[in-house]
């Protein structure tokens, strides 16, 4: 038995397909990095933290536990499976807070963050920044 591909040329329609589906696939992973750095860029500045944080992987998700007001660990919770999910729950009411955003917005953040955080970074929302916590007396 011959296995080899004849000169009929059928594996070309099956390549090229391969190739578009390819190239689709990694503009559209270019498109979604680029435009989420600038969403969280603006929101960074708001924030009064670096623009340039949401360039970086992983640095980025630190600074945005710094914009909900969280402390440092929460940061490592989001490599926990499961706990990730409830640690970006608290983290979106958090960011949502301190932009003087109810409940509502929070959900927002968690479930269409594509919708809800593009508002906080180009809209009129103002950072009030996280609670201070009262001194020690």
């Amino acid at each position: 038995m011959n296995n080899t591909i004849s000169g009929s040329g059928a594996a070309a329609p099956q390549l090229i397909a391969g190739a578009v589906f390819l190239t689709i696939l990694i503009v559209a992973l270019v498109f979604s990095v680029v435009v989420s750095a600038l969403i969280y860029w603006k929101v960074f500045t708001k924030a009064g933290k670096p623009g340039w944080a949401s360039l970086i992987p992983i640095y980025n998700c630190y600074v945005l536990t710094q914009v909900a007001g969280k402390e440092w660990w929460w940061f490592l919770l989001l490599f926990i499976p499961i706990v990730n999910i409830i640690a970006w729950i608290m983290i979106c009411i958090g960011v949502a807070g301190n932009f003087g955003k109810g409940a509502g917005f929070a959900v927002g953040l968690i479930l269409l963050g594509i919708i809800f955080f593009p508002i906080l970074g180009f809209g009129s929302a103002v950072y009030g920044g996280a609670p201070q916590a009262p001194p020690a007396a």
